[in-house]
């Protein structure tokens, strides 16, 4: 009897150790797997970016002016570009890219692999891949997130890609001048399509790209695809994903330039029906969608591959070889 008394409290310790020493670890390795989500994506964001910068700057200067668009047309104004502005002139507005794209692909990336957890716990899929609509809410509320966080630089990084130089000579004059002259509300303007818009491009994007690579596991046998691979995955969810938000695309660019191209555009509504009424339906809400069927799906792609690499190469580096995502 004595015997058992004084070896209950020893069998009691040795069960509860392990209990309490794997908090703080576990608290540890959240924290690790944050950080990682949030430095693989902004440098995914970076680096999709900053490579078609100069489509980018093209399609937003067709989007929010009434010339018709054309890849004939595309190729001269990029051309007449770098003869009047010079070569680097075709990144105009990427340093403002990026000080909203980091952040954004940061936050998006990140909130991404919070709400694929938080639902496959709800739903019941710990450590298995989530069912179709889990995986497209989870694309949709990382993208409505960052876009939350970040629609000020958005705006800012608009404006700049419109304008000459000497309008704006930085971020912060932007910043300056539109709340002096156009009030703070106009850093908000263009937000609700932008929400709008954002709901089904990140969550078809997302949804498109963990379908194919769930598909791909189950028919190729291989646990994870090659990098061409994720790279075609991650273009064909960006080619879907922009396809079904492009016209809120055209007219939050509308809503955010108003200010300095001469429009007043009250509502979403409203300024599709200006568009179409001067434009056309198709020549007007889909202006560029043709060239963004070639930016989109390379800057999606490398997007969803940068992402992806530099989580594995991230977690091999912290845990050693062969884990990977």
């Amino acid at each position: 009897m004595d015997n058992g008394v004084r070896e209950c409290p020893v069998e009691f310790q040795r069960d509860v150790e392990p209990v309490t020493a794997r908090i703080p670890a576990e608290d540890n390795q959240e924290k690790k797997k944050v950080l990682n989500s949030l430095m693989s994506g902004a440098l995914a964001g970076a680096v999709a970016k900053t490579a078609v910068a100069p489509l980018d700057r093209t399609k937003i200067m067709f989007q929010v002016s009434s010339k018709r668009f054309s890849a004939k047309e595309a190729y001269k104004l990029i051309y007449h570009t770098y003869l009047s502005e010079g070569f680097w002139s075709l990144w105009r507005g990427n340093s403002a890219t990026m000080v909203r794209v980091i952040p954004y692909a940061a936050i998006q990336f990140c909130a991404h692999e919070e709400y694929k957890q938080i639902l496959g716990n709800y739903y019941g899929f710990q450590g298995k891949a989530l069912t179709p609509f889990p995986r497209f809410i989870a694309g949709s509320l990382a993208g409505t997130t960052a876009a939350m966080v970040t629609y000020p630089l958005d705006m800012v990084r608009a404006r700049m890609a419109v304008t000459p130089k000497e309008m704006y000579s930085s971020i912060v004059h932007v910043f300056i001048r539109i709340s002096r002259e156009e009030g703070l509300k106009t850093l908000y303007r263009g937000f609700t399509p932008t929400i709008l818009g954002v709901i089904p491009y990140a969550g078809l994007s997302f949804f498109t790209y963990e379908t194919l690579k769930k598909v791909h596991a189950e028919h190729s046998g291989k646990a994870q695809p090659s990098p061409p691979e994720r790279l075609l995955f991650g273009a064909c969810a960006g080619l879907i994903g922009q396809s079904a938000s492009y016209p809120l695309d055209v007219v939050r660019r509308r809503m955010q330039t108003a200010g300095v191209l001469g429009h007043t555009y009250s509502s979403i509504l409203l300024t599709m029906q200006e568009i179409v009424r001067e434009e056309g339906l198709v020549r007007g809400l889909y202006k560029g969608l043709s060239m963004n069927w070639v930016k989109g799906p390379i800057a999606v792609g490398i997007s969803f591959t940068t992402f992806d690499l530099t989580q594995i190469l991230l977690r091999k580096l912290q845990q050693g070889p062969g884990l990977e995502r």
